[in-house]
């Protein structure tokens, strides 16, 4: 073990200027003088397992009767001896390790109880994912549903980070009152809610959160004025980049640089769609924010490195993340299918139809190895972002063609901290609430003395 002497820089120090924050990442030099890394309470701090919760909407082809003899989400085999070729899943094979598959799950709280609720579940969904109880009935303002577990875990662990949590999605949440079927919009727009009557607003700008977690000016003129000058939020911030350097190591600078130039190109990137989107040429996301991409696939890469980056620098340790929206008729021509979304969820049991649906299934679910990898890309002590951090990545709908809640998919990829043992599928007994999953991941994180989930009935084992 490496034991380090010389001059130990604060973890929450920041480089300051001119409205710009920057956090910095894990460097050797944060470490107390003449302490090993495992006895530091910096270590004990960033041992904190990082949660990202994304939903992905309408469910999966492989959650229809003939898209589970297909294997088109769950593989056939159980164990460790599992095939992803056939799935939706087969691009994380290179991060089978890191992988943990349990179907046959449902979310019983997301289907109609009453009858006034019936066909309403596009609107019920989304709010069910994290809380996995049962939302009220009701365009006003007297929504209520259940408290997420990813703000659970935010409101426990997350309050010694500057951004107790953060909340993304990609599609428009900017609807107000009642959306159909006597529900409020708030109930499909977040997955998050603070409290069973507070739901949390989204960011879909990658320049709002861009701002967010780099400070870039404190008021919204202030970032106009500083977009005007051209300038990168780092510019501001150089007498202190340079002063800090002269404190450090040369591995610690070869960290810093890397960090650092990571920021400056996901400006870069942030820049470039603003000047595209403001040129004057025809949008295909005509009233969409001029930071937000009009290519979904770059849009959520953009989102993903945010995400990367806002760990890196430990500015938040949680994300919920919306990749989707109930009937979105949006088209992912990467996925090889020109139906748009919606209408092609509904596929009318075709097997045609369902293969379609897969496709997109496949597309998306192949976005995630992009931020995998960019979090087994930052070294942290003696791990990976990708050790420490829990993906869990699902929905809260099964067959969309029928709206049902049953065998929806579900994964979770990577180390928790150790608490995930991975490379595994595990298949649910019929009828097990995806409530006991989201339990004994919120055991995996700290949160031993939480006793219920929504509609759980008892944590439900990972490992085997």
């Amino acid at each position: 073990m490496k034991i380090l002497t010389g001059k130990h820089i604060p973890r929450r120090k920041f480089l300051r200027g001119a409205g710009a924050t920057v956090a910095l990442p894990f460097l050797e030099a944060m470490l107390p003088a003449r302490r090993a890394w495992a006895a530091s309470a910096v270590s004990a701090s960033l041992e904190r397992t990082r949660l990202v919760a994304i939903e992905m909407v309408h469910g999966a082809a492989g959650s229809t009767k003939w898209g589970a003899t297909q294997n088109f989400w769950a593989p056939a085999a159980t164990g460790r001896d599992f095939d992803l070729a056939p799935t939706a899943m087969s691009s994380l094979e290179p991060f089978r390790k890191y992988l943990t598959i349990v179907s046959e799950t449902d979310v019983e709280n997301a289907e109609a109880i009453t009858p006034p609720e019936i066909g309403g579940d596009h609107f019920r969904s989304s709010a069910v994912f994290l809380t996995q109880a049962h939302p009220r009935q009701t365009e006003s303002s007297d929504v209520l549903v259940g408290t997420s577990m990813d703000q659970i875990y935010a409101q426990r662990f997350g309050q010694d980070t500057p951004i107790p949590s953060i909340q993304l999605c990609i599609e428009n949440v900017d609807q107000g009152g009642g959306c159909a079927y006597g529900y409020s919009c708030v109930y499909t727009d977040t997955v998050s809610w603070a409290s069973p009557t507070e739901p949390l607003p989204m960011i879909r700008d990658p320049r709002a959160a861009f701002d967010l977690l780099f400070g870039a000016g404190g008021t919204p003129e202030e970032r106009a004025a500083r977009r005007r000058t051209s300038k990168s939020v780092l510019d501001f911030v150089l007498g202190e980049v340079d002063r800090l350097n002269q404190e450090l190591d040369p591995v610690d600078r070869r960290r810093m640089d890397q960090y650092l130039s990571n920021i400056r190109e996901i400006e870069r990137r942030i820049q470039k769609v603003e000047e595209r989107n403001l040129s004057g040429d025809t949008r295909e996301l005509p009233t969409a924010p001029a930071g937000v991409p009009d290519s979904f696939d770059e849009h959520v890469k953009l989102m993903f490195d945010l995400q990367a980056l806002a760990f890196a620098g430990d500015m938040t340790r949680v994300f919920s993340f919306k990749m989707g929206r109930d009937a979105s008729g949006r088209v992912y021509p990467e996925s090889g299918v020109d139906k748009p979304f919606h209408p092609a969820s509904h596929h009318g049991d075709k097997e045609k139809n369902i293969e379609e649906f897969f496709r997109i299934n496949r597309y998306h679910v192949g976005l995630l190895p992009y931020f995998l990898s960019k979090l087994a890309s930052v070294q942290e002590g003696e791990k990976t972002l990708l050790d420490k951090t829990m993906v869990i990545y699902g929905s809260p709908m099964g067959d969309p063609n029928v709206h049902n809640h049953k065998r929806c998919p579900l994964l979770i990829a990577g180390g928790a901290n150790g608490k995930l043992q991975g490379g595994v599928h595990l298949r649910a007994d019929a009828g097990t609430p995806m409530a006991n999953v989201m339990l004994t991941l919120m055991h995996m994180l700290g949160l031993d003395d939480v006793s219920s989930l929504g509609n759980s009935t008892e944590p439900f084992s990972l490992s085997i």
